[in-house]
């Protein structure tokens, strides 16, 4: 079964590091630009950080920039989110989303073809 499948999520408290990890099952990620969105109830999905197909290319939103890093392992076909420097707004839902030929990656949620089913990240003391 095609799928993706996020991990790593939990409480933290604010200051602290967490690492999301996005693994692809039944498809390789070696064609796929990759995105973070990330997404509070009652609110629209964000994108938070995305990775272009050819190893080039990270893109972060302001707001996480300096504090969130975004890399890819395709031997283990898998998309890694470190966060650092956790803020309580941090506190969201996060959804890795993987883009066929996404040469440049993007934030637009409708070119992604396949989603994960979210983990839950805490920032709170």
């Amino acid at each position: 079964q095609v799928q993706l499948v996020e991990s790593g999520g939990g409480l933290v408290q604010p200051g602290g590091s967490l690492r999301l990890s996005c693994a692809a099952s039944e498809f390789t990620l070696d064609y796929y630009a990759i995105a973070w969105f990330r997404q509070i109830p009652g609110k629209a999905r964000e994108g938070v950080s995305c990775i272009n197909s050819n190893y080039g290319g990270t893109y972060y939103a302001d707001s996480v920039k300096g504090r969130f890093t975004i890399s890819r392992d395709n031997a283990k076909n898998t998309v890694y989110l470190q966060m650092n420097s956790l803020k309580p707004e941090d506190t969201a839902v996060y959804y890795c989303a993987a883009y066929y030929m996404g040469r440049i990656c993007s934030f637009k949620g409708e070119l992604y073809d396949y989603w994960g089913q979210g983990t839950q990240v805490t920032v709170s003391s």
